[in-house]
């Protein structure tokens, strides 16, 4: 786990950078953003990758560790809507924004070391394929969920699918950059 543990650091640093550049172009403009808005930020990235890798085509030049990054970013944003709720306008600094983000990175890699301990790497073995349908399917259980006014009967909440969302796009890039 030492080389996930290093790999998770190098593509979440090109995350963090984009996310720091998107900061400074239009400081915390997502917090406008309600969980729907940003569950459907994630689904337009999803499909894209899904298309780009039944057809190999893109028209408008989207790469899939471009989406992949994004569905990074728009996932650990999620996570701090949803502890924070949304706000009409900007109502955080640069600062803070990033103190979160990098707190919910932490807790996001916290997590994977824990499951990867439990499950083996599995991910390791999985095609590029099938962690965008996981992703996907991790999608359309948030809009079920947020549907349902946020209520679950036997599963995890909105926060819990979108930690493996972020996951998931990370062990993806790990995939692409390997």
């Amino acid at each position: 786990m030492a080389d996930t543990n290093k790999q998770f650091d190098e593509v979440t640093a090109k995350c963090r950078a984009i996310f720091v550049d998107k900061m400074s172009d239009y400081g915390a403009s997502w917090r406008i953003f309600r969980l729907h808005g940003i569950t459907d930020q994630i689904y337009i990235k999803v499909c894209n990758i899904r298309q780009r890798q039944e057809t190999g085509v893109s028209l408008v030049g989207d790469d899939i560790e471009g989406n992949l990054r994004a569905i990074v970013n728009y996932g650990i944003t999620a996570i701090i809507q949803g502890r924070k709720g949304y706000k009409d306008a900007i109502d955080m600094s640069n600062d803070e924004a990033m103190r979160l983000y990098d707190q919910v990175l932490n807790e996001a890699k916290e997590l994977m070391m824990r499951k990867n301990h439990d499950y083996g790497e599995a991910w390791r073995e999985m095609s590029k394929e099938g962690i965008v349908d996981m992703i996907m399917a991790k999608v359309i259980r948030i809009k079920t969920i947020l549907a349902n006014n946020g209520k679950t009967i036997a599963s995890e909440g909105v926060e819990g699918n979108y930690f493996d969302i972020v996951n998931y796009a990370i062990f993806d890039l790990i995939h692409y950059e390997n």
